[in-house]
């Protein structure tokens, strides 16, 4: 089960759907557009970012990335969707580098309340990161996470 060594691996469990995203439908790499990052395997995967951004994070003069989010998806850019595994809706969240300044909390954005929303958004196609995004009054912004700051610093 690949949850167990993600779990082995970073300490925490996924959140059920996440789990069985990886678990029965494929390894990462689907998606509409932008796919979701394989969980294991070579090159860039969900466990190898993740890793990679705490690593840099706590090394760094502006600690940015939070315990217990794992980014999913890599929009460009810098920019990922991440799923907050300690929210019990699995929060999706965006992370944005462009906005740090002084404080990495002011990277995170919630971009969806839970998993499922998020991906219900993404298959009918009206999110913020649509190209006609801005044409549409029914699309939801993302807004500040307020956990950011207290998750960074653990």
């Amino acid at each position: 089960m690949r949850n167990l060594s993600a779990y082995t691996t970073l300490g925490f469990a996924f959140p059920p759907l996440l789990a069985s995203l990886y678990r029965e439908v494929a390894n990462g790499g689907y998606g509409p557009e932008y796919q979701l990052l394989p969980l294991v395997g070579a090159g860039r995967t969900v466990l190898s970012d993740y890793q990679s951004e705490r690593s840099s994070s706590a090394g760094g003069a502006t600690p940015y990335w939070p315990a217990g989010v794992l980014p999913v998806l890599d929009w460009g850019c810098g920019m990922y969707a991440a799923v907050d595994c300690r929210s019990e809706t699995a929060a999706v969240l965006l992370f944005e580098p462009n906005a740090i300044v002084d404080d990495g909390a002011a990277a995170w954005f919630v971009d969806a309340g839970s998993l499922a929303e998020w991906l219900e958004t993404r298959l009918a196609g009206s999110g913020w990161y649509q190209e006609d995004a801005d044409e549409h009054d029914d699309v939801t912004e993302p807004t500040p996470w307020e956990m950011a700051a207290s998750r960074i610093a653990e």
